[in-house]
């Protein structure tokens, strides 16, 4: 099923077909605005598409990578090598205590199991802060 989204999406884009989607009205003058004044596509029937086609690629790579997961369930990062993932990529100064990380990891999920890495950040931050 994978194997097919993704040869449909590296498809010929060049036959097309009308399609008659219900969006709501303000988001669709949301797209109208920001195509004529941003200038973020050429038409909002692109932007759409262009839209649509992220999701599903997303969606394609988070199956694949849940798959992948799944078979091989000792090579999912933990929350904390995420969070540390990720500040190094907002060049946050965090990147350089990895060991705070851990620390913040297990004490936000300990109160809130399903908090992401942005959550473990935000607590190392505030940590921070708090003992300066």
């Amino acid at each position: 099923m994978l194997d097919e989204i993704n040869r449909l999406l590296d498809a010929d884009g060049g036959t097309t077909v009308n399609t008659s989607m219900r969006l709501p009205a303000a988001l669709r003058d949301a797209a109208a605005l920001a195509v004529t004044h941003l200038g973020v596509a050429g038409s909002t029937t692109s932007l759409t598409a262009a839209a649509l086609r992220r999701a599903l690629e997303t969606a394609v790579m988070e199956t694949a990578l849940e798959t992948h997961f799944e078979s091989h369930p000792h090579t999912r990062p933990s929350l904390a090598e995420v969070a540390l993932a990720l500040a190094s990529q907002d060049g946050s100064p965090l990147a350089d205590r990895p060991e705070l990380l851990e620390r913040a990891a297990a004490q936000v999920v300990a109160h809130h199991p399903d908090a992401d890495a942005d959550d473990v950040l935000l607590w190392a931050e505030a940590q921070v802060a708090a003992s300066a």
